[in-house]
């Protein structure tokens, strides 16, 4: 690692996560990487989340409150506000392990190519089980059809600013997605740490399972938005897209076959009972 030991300024932006984060925000606070700052967005948060949040206020270098203006409102208001040349954005019910800051700072300064950090990841599935996810990460082609990272990851401050960081129209989701299309569409890679450096929380209402009922009028967005450096890639997007078909008919089919198998067998039983009875 490079001696010169960059700020990190870690955004948190929270919306009545009372429960979680504190979790999230001592998270960053204990990484094993020092040189970091903590900003807090509280996106018009209910009173028990104020009130949390309030007793986290010491710890930390900024608590900001707004009004309810969604996820990249207040991501940008808390990238805006942040003194360091590196950022980490963390959503406020999940939370990195100790090891992830150091980690990824070092890949960071020490490629150029490198636009964003993103690593595996613990998703905590409501019922206590934890399965494991590692994003694709890679160029912007990897990122034509589908998203390729996390949504808490580092990059750049310079590179957000550049492209003037997330879209605040996206407010039901899937803005990290459109915001790596933006910063990646002129060259540059992302990282992916294969160690589980990160944990989310799969909920039933959450900001990602809320956008997952509304993914083709998002993607539609966000594909149109960026048609641009789609266009760029045409050959690799259709490839793609036509892959993605031909795997849910396969499912698709593959369903079908169960349920139809089932139904017979459903039918077939009474029949051979009684066949069984009068032999």
């Amino acid at each position: 690692m490079k001696a010169s030991n960059p700020l990190v300024s870690f955004v948190i932006p929270c919306f009545n996560d009372f429960q979680y984060v504190e979790q999230s925000v001592n998270s960053a606070l204990h990484q094993t990487y020092k040189n970091i700052e903590v900003i807090v967005v509280d996106d018009g948060s209910n009173a028990k989340t104020k009130a949390v949040l309030k007793t986290i206020e010491p710890k930390i270098a900024k608590l900001i409150t707004q009004e309810n203006k969604g996820q990249s409102t207040a991501r940008n208001r808390g990238v805006a506000n942040a003194k360091g040349d590196y950022i980490v954005v963390l959503d406020s019910d999940d939370y990195f392990e100790p090891t992830f800051c150091e980690k990824a700072i070092e890949i960071i300064i020490n490629n150029t190519e490198v636009k964003l950090v993103t690593c595996s990841v613990n998703i905590l599935e409501s019922n206590g089980k934890v399965t494991f996810f590692e994003p694709k990460g890679g160029s912007v082609v990897n990122f034509l059809t589908t998203n390729s990272a996390l949504g808490s990851l580092m990059f750049r401050k310079v590179d957000f600013m550049f492209i003037d960081g997330y879209d605040v129209s996206m407010r039901r989701g899937f803005e990290d997605w459109e915001f790596y299309l933006r910063l990646l569409k002129n060259g540059g890679e992302t990282y992916v740490i294969k160690d589980r450096l990160f944990n989310y929380r799969k909920r039933r209402i959450s900001t990602t399972s809320r956008a997952n009922k509304v993914k083709y009028e998002l993607t539609k967005f966000i594909q149109i938005k960026n048609k641009a450096v789609i266009s760029e890639h045409i050959e690799t997007y259709i490839n793609e897209v036509y892959a993605k078909l031909e795997l849910e008919e396969q499912s698709k089919i593959k369903q079908q076959n169960k349920i139809d198998f089932k139904l017979g067998k459903a039918i077939l039983k009474p029949l051979r009972f009684f066949k069984s009875f009068f032999n």
